[in-house]
């Protein structure tokens, strides 16, 4: 009777971890996407570097966003953001989806690790490998464009919470999705059009008026132009209220997150 009540439990309890737990998890997830670097790092660095080349070599002599900045330096921070959230996305959901499909997501149900430590561990290792397609693309590039970081700190905060926010997205994408048709749709319909919407290849200022006032709706437009403000001292919006939409859109995502986790949200098949 004890071991069918055990069976019906909740997938993530309450029962404390150990306390290595969460680092062997953690460890486990930095492997998994490291050991094929050359399709996990290299190929995004090589994707985002061609849109560089392309955009940057036709529109060159046609675009200045802001005075006295080239429109490939323009760029740079643009398509290193866009690297970092796509590549932190990517990880945390491929990964939950994958052990789904390939039924090994059974061995980490048996363990003790709570919600906490399947949280920090999905999510610090899309972390990881979002941050390095960043640095990766923005050390190619720094061939086409001179180094200008004017506000060091923002870039900092940026790339962390950017990264932070898309790894927690992967992760609900990843619990909601039961194979891989499921995380394109939530990948290629809304993770790339808010991408690309975001002001990457441009300024918002740029558009007509009804478009920039949906681009105030997309909270992927803060995460770019906050970053982009780290770079050149300018940006379309105040940082600070990027850095709050930006952490208020982490923080409710985190939440939800961790709720879905504790029951045990699809986790049981």
């Amino acid at each position: 009777m004890s071991t069918q009540a055990n069976l019906r439990a909740p997938a993530l309890h309450a029962l404390p971890a150990p306390n290595d737990g969460w680092k062997m998890l953690l460890k486990k997830e930095v492997l998994r996407f490291w050991r094929v670097a050359f399709q996990t790092i290299a190929a995004p660095v090589l994707t985002a570097v061609l849109y560089l080349l392309i955009f940057g070599h036709v529109l060159s002599d046609r675009v200045q966003v802001y005075p006295g900045i080239g429109y490939v330096a323009f760029l740079v921070p643009g398509l290193v953001m866009m690297a970092t959230l796509q590549n932190a996305f990517a990880n945390s959901a491929s990964s939950l989806v994958q052990s789904k499909i390939m039924g090994n997501l059974v061995f980490l149900l048996l363990t003790p690790l709570s919600a906490w430590n399947w949280f920090v561990a999905y999510v610090g290792a899309a972390i990881l490998r979002g941050l390095l397609v960043g640095l990766g693309v923005y050390v190619v590039t720094l061939l086409y464009a001179p180094a200008r970081a004017e506000a060091p700190l923002w870039i900092v905060a940026f790339a962390l919470l950017g990264a932070g926010l898309m790894a927690v997205l992967g992760l609900l994408a990843g619990l909601w999705a039961d194979k891989f048709d499921q995380m394109a749709v939530f990948q290629n319909f809304i993770v790339m059009p808010m991408t690309f919407l975001a002001g990457v290849f441009y300024s918002i200022h740029s558009l007509p008026g009804m478009w920039q006032t949906l681009s105030h709706f997309n909270p992927f437009f803060y995460m770019i132009d906050g970053f982009r403000h780290g770079f050149f001292g300018v940006s379309d919006v105040s940082p600070w209220l990027s850095l709050a939409v930006a952490g208020s859109a982490f923080v409710a995502v985190s939440a939800l997150t961790l709720h879905l986790l504790r029951i045990g949200y699809k986790l049981r098949g």
